[in-house]
C-alpha cells in the first residue's frame, strides 16, 4: 500500500519557521516530481512548491516564493518543505503529492498528481 505521510506541521508566531517531512512507503518515487500543496478554508487547493526527481529543478509559487524550500532526500524516501519567515496567510493544511508519471521534470497541476498524503495543519498566529 502506497502511504505519504506528512509531518512537521502545527502552531508558530508571525515571522517563525517550520519544516514539514514527508515520508513515502510502499513504492520508491525517487525518479518522480513531488510537490506541496495547501489548502485553506473556503479556499481552493494551490501549489506551493515542486522538485523533479533528483532536486535540480524547483519551482514555487509568488506567494512563498524566497520563505519556502522544497528539497528532498531520496534514499530516506523524504520530500521536505522549509518554511520561513511565516505570515498568517500562510495558515492551512499542507499536502504532499507525488506523480506517479515518469517525468524528469516537474508537475504544476493538481490534477497529475496522483498520490496524496492526509495533510498537516499549519497555522501562524499574527
Amino acid at each position: 500500500q502506497v502511504q505519504l505521510v506528512e509531518s512537521g506541521g502545527g502552531l508558530v508566531q508571525t515571522g517563525g519557521s517550520l519544516r514539514l517531512s514527508c515520508a513515502t512507503s510502499g513504492r520508491t518515487f525517487s525518479l518522480n516530481p513531488m510537490g506541496w500543496f495547501r489548502q485553506a478554508p473556503g479556499m481552493e487547493r494551490e501549489l506551493v512548491a515542486t522538485i523533479n526527481w533528483n532536486g535540480g529543478i524547483t519551482d514555487y509559487s509568488d506567494s512563498v516564493k524566497g520563505r519556502f524550500t522544497i528539497s528532498r532526500d531520496n534514499a530516506k524516501n523524504t520530500v521536505y518543505l522549509q518554511m520561513n519567515t511565516l505570515k498568517p496567510e500562510d495558515t492551512a493544511v499542507y499536502y504532499c503529492a507525488a506523480d506517479s508519471r515518469l517525468n524528469y521534470g516537474i508537475t504544476y497541476v493538481a490534477s497529475e498528481y496522483d498520490y496524496w498524503g492526509q495533510g498537516t495543519q499549519v497555522t501562524v498566529s499574527s
